[in-house]
């Protein structure tokens, strides 16, 4: 059953702005240490950026809470599980928002889709709840 679902439109050319006049301070803010590795190693970083930014926003629509609500930007991050398929990481109140919406007797599974044509990148999520 599908429990939460959330889409996101980032224009690169505003991360790359922010990544110009903010740097470190706006990437530590914002992204994991691994976002930030795998995105450090891109061609096209502010599109990497921009796709884990977009992915960060339709996570905290998915779970209902917006940006708010003990969810922040670092407790919800773009990971990749071995086959390179993206998914989310969550950690925090991210987390706890996650383990509040998951019924009873179910394990949630986060979907999550990436793409970008500049200037924008796109995410979607889907949480679902599965039999545990």
């Amino acid at each position: 059953m599908i429990i939460g679902l959330g889409s996101d439109l980032s224009d690169i050319r505003r991360i790359q702005a922010s990544l110009d006049k903010y740097g470190e301070r706006f990437k530590a803010r914002i992204f994991t240490d691994i976002e930030r590795a795998r995105s450090e190693r891109k061609a096209g970083a502010a599109a990497s950026y921009a796709k884990r930014f977009a992915a960060k926003e339709a996570c905290a629509k998915a779970l209902g809470t917006g940006l708010r609500a003990g969810v922040f930007w670092r407790d919800m991050g773009v990971v990749n599980l071995r086959s390179g398929q993206p998914t989310m990481a969550l950690t925090g109140g991210a987390l706890a928002r996650l383990n509040a919406i998951t019924p009873e007797g179910m394990r949630p599974v986060i979907h999550l889709t990436l793409t970008d044509d500049h200037p924008y990148a796109q995410a979607f999520v889907i949480i679902e709840a599965l039999p545990a």
